[in-house]
């Protein structure tokens, strides 16, 4: 039997994802009817431990033929983003991060106050083989910018996945991404109280081909994807920065890591348009929702 690495499958969480006729401008401002009519998930928690997040983080999301759409709701007295060229680190600032999970590959999205995009396309190295579907141009790791995730220099990782280590694409970008991000607040101002910041991100269904492998994009009503919704957040305390930097979920891993696909949360895709169904107010999305059609 092989050892399981990081949580249990009982403690993943179910986002129901409804259909959206609304066309989304995508500048990270939440306050339109699309998102007035998307469930929020419940409150982030400790990556580790399930308790719910020192600060409030939820998300929601909607699909249409053309785009799947994330939306970020962040808490934060103190909004701060400095890093503005894309595919900086920005996880060693604060920032709000997606894991799409596909057929032996995996993507992750990063982005932080300001609007700035890091994203990185994994390949498992078992599966990059000549002849596979990845024996892509895209995908040559002669000609790539590439790292390694799990390998023996990866000291957090290294023997953790039963399944080992993972190409990493750094140069990878996602055809067609669109993404912003809104602050409310006054960024990189500590001298008053911020209320937060926003995020809108829609990929598109033909950017996901690689990870849809034999699946259809779009999805068909009743199709399940795994993805991981998270947030890390640069803290300081009595001028030393705490390490590692607080890390919330939408369900836990029960490790102090987010590349575990198996830890990633479940997503329902719902053919209903999220406009037709009841949502109660602070209820969460369970795939159990589409049962409450508004009369």
């Amino acid at each position: 039997m092989t050892k399981r690495y990081g949580c249990d499958e009982s403690e993943l969480a179910h986002y129901t994802c409804y259909k959206t006729s609304h066309k989304l401008a995508i500048d990270g401002r939440l306050d339109r009817p699309a998102w007035q009519e998307a469930p929020k998930s419940r409150r982030f928690v400790d990556l580790v431990s399930g308790v719910p997040g020192l600060l409030e983080t939820r998300m929601a999301s909607l699909w249409d033929d053309e785009y799947l759409y994330v939306a970020f709701w962040v808490s934060e007295p103190n909004v701060q983003a400095r890093l503005a060229e894309r595919d900086q680190l920005v996880w060693t600032e604060n920032d709000v991060e997606i894991f799409i999970g596909g057929e032996d590959c995996y993507y992750e999205f990063q982005i932080n106050a300001l609007g700035t995009i890091y994203e990185v396309f994994y390949i498992w190295q078992d599966a990059l083989k000549k002849g596979s579907r990845f024996d892509l141009p895209e995908f040559d790791l002669r000609e790539r910018r590439v790292d390694v995730i799990g390998g023996f220099q990866d000291g957090m990782r290294y023997g953790k996945d039963p399944r080992g280590p993972r190409w990493a694409f750094m140069d990878w970008d996602l055809p067609g991404l669109r993404a912003g991000a809104q602050v409310q607040g006054t960024l990189n101002d500590a001298s008053d109280v911020d209320e937060g910041w926003t995020a809108e991100i829609a990929f598109p269904w033909h950017g996901l081909r690689h990870l849809a492998g034999s699946r259809p994009v779009p999805p068909r009503d009743g199709d399940i994807w795994r993805m991981d919704f998270s947030r890390f957040e640069l803290l300081e305390n009595c001028g030393v920065t705490v390490e590692p930097h607080p890390g919330w979920a939408l369900n836990k891993h029960g490790v102090y890591d987010s590349h575990i696909p198996g830890c990633f949360s479940f997503v329902h895709f719902s053919g209903l348009d999220a406009g037709e169904i009841a949502i109660l107010p602070g209820e969460e999305s369970d795939p159990g929702r589409s049962k409450n059609l508004k009369k």
